[in-house]
């Protein structure tokens, strides 16, 4: 069996991953970007129960180990703050998981797997004997079995697939960044997790502490695995209120610029944050709509359903995906199912949590997110 996967983010490489492994199941990735590392992907999440075992079942029983020291168990109050940090409310329960850097996970699962860069899918055809052809702007076009479109919200495989699914922009806009977490920064300790809301802003905190930094980690348990050498830092992340306008600022000049007032260190925080690492970036989601008819192509991740980041689910919503797929597949391969019917299997049960994980995450969406101004 031949799979072809769109999209080297988590989802697409958990799923080549999972694979990897299997006799008889041939996995390779197709990225659009012209190098692996031509984007900063480096921000912290929180994997749920759900998304962090399905990332150690798609891996080397062998890499458990070194997974297990680059990630942190997730603990936060979740307290709301005023712009000098004093508490003034709660935004519900404790949130709990697992708390892993997406560079440094991306990097794990891109050991070991093929993936050819510089691959803009154009499109994709459908043999009379039931394989895919997946056309590339700058390369040879690629035969498989099964076509995966694990290429983000603005998806080219789902262009064709299913072109009535579309991105809906919620008009909320955030600013993202990273500072390095320094003694400095010890006092915003109960700020990690919380929420501090500003005039008009919400300023979101969340601390990522390695037990051993990842390039030495792989080092001494995983040498065959190269990790990027990051310490500790702070993700910070600013919401503005629908259709805010940054106007024309730098992304971090934007943030202090809506800081007059606020307590010293969280100003410090972002003065000192790397601007190569902030962005802006605009909310969007993907509901799943109508199901197309089961065959030889099919999407994952955000491709499909892309969530509201203030959810919490996006990430673990995808690999559960390729998680998922991973073991239908290895199914087929041993003669268990059909293609067809491994595919059909994976999308009835993936359209269902998938759009629950859409609504989750909008309706979570007001908690953070500052009203128009």
């Amino acid at each position: 069996m031949r799979v072809a996967v769109v999209g080297a983010g988590l989802g697409g490489l958990a799923l080549a991953q999972g694979l990897r492994g299997v006799a008889g199941v041939e996995a390779e990735v197709f990225e659009r970007d012209p190098g692996i590392v031509a984007r900063f992907q480096g921000y912290r999440l929180v994997l749920n129960p759900i998304g962090f075992q399905a990332v150690r079942d798609c891996i080397p029983t062998r890499w458990h180990a070194l997974l297990d020291e680059i990630v942190m168990p997730a603990a936060a109050e979740q307290l709301i703050l005023d712009p000098r940090l004093n508490e003034i409310g709660k935004l519900g329960a404790g949130r709990t998981g697992i708390v892993v850097d997406r560079q440094v996970l991306r990097h794990l699962l891109l050991t070991g797997v093929t993936v050819h860069t510089d691959a803009a899918l154009t499109g994709y055809d459908v043999s009379a004997d039931g394989t895919v052809r997946a056309r590339f702007a700058r390369r040879a076009p690629a035969t498989a079995d099964l076509l995966v479109g694990a290429d983000g919200g603005n998806s080219a495989v789902r262009e064709v697939l299913s072109p009535q699914t579309i991105p809906t922009d919620t008009g909320v806009r955030f600013v993202i960044g990273r500072t390095p977490l320094t003694d400095e920064f010890a006092a915003l300790s109960k700020a990690y997790g919380s929420k501090i809301a500003g005039d008009g802003v919400s300023l979101l905190l969340g601390a990522m502490r390695f037990r051993t930094p990842p390039k030495q980690a792989a080092e001494q348990l995983a040498p065959e695995v190269t990790l990027p050498d990051i310490g500790d830092y702070v993700r910070w992340v600013m919401i503005l209120p629908p259709n805010g306008s940054l106007q024309d600022l730098s992304a971090q000049d934007a943030v202090l610029s809506r800081m007059d007032g606020w307590h010293p260190q969280l100003r410090a925080l972002i003065e000192q944050a790397d601007p190569d690492n902030s962005t802006l970036l605009s909310i969007r989601v993907v509901e799943p709509g109508e199901r197309w008819a089961s065959g030889p192509v099919t999407l994952l991740g955000d491709a499909i359903h892309a969530t509201s980041p203030t959810g919490g689910n996006g990430a673990n919503t995808a690999l559960r995906d390729a998680d998922l797929l991973r073991r239908r597949l290895i199914e087929a391969d041993e003669g268990r199912l059909d293609l067809r019917g491994a595919v059909e299997h994976y999308e009835r049960r993936m359209f269902e949590y998938g759009a629950e994980a859409v609504r989750s995450s909008l309706e979570k969406l007001p908690a953070f997110a500052p009203a128009s101004t």
